[in-house]
């Protein structure tokens, strides 16, 4: 896996990671997918272990600030497993409701 950075004009330097043919803003920071199956994708990492995890329906819009509709997600969501693996989809899914 190609690792590189760059420094930007606000002189911090930023690590990117192509895997792929994506380019990843580092591990574990979820990306929109321009095209494809799932509305995001994140390069997960665990210690050693790497995973392209993609998650989300890119045909429905994601309503996270009506409360009750954030409030039934977290709900229905805690059930399915997989809510503190790194390398599952609902972790991450759950993740950007703020679950």
């Amino acid at each position: 896996m190609p690792l590189w950075a760059a420094t930007h004009r606000d002189g911090v330097k930023h690590v990117a990671v192509e895997y792929r043919g994506m380019t990843f803003p580092g591990y574990n920071k979820p990306i929109r997918t321009p095209k494809g199956p799932k509305k995001f994708a994140v390069l997960a990492k665990k210690g050693d272990e790497v995973k392209l995890v993609r998650f989300g329906d890119p045909n429905m819009s994601i309503k996270k600030d009506q409360p009750e509709r954030k409030k039934s997600y977290c709900a229905r969501s805690s059930g399915i497993k997989g809510t503190d693996d790194k390398f599952s989809a609902n972790y991450w899914s759950r993740k950007k409701w703020n679950c």
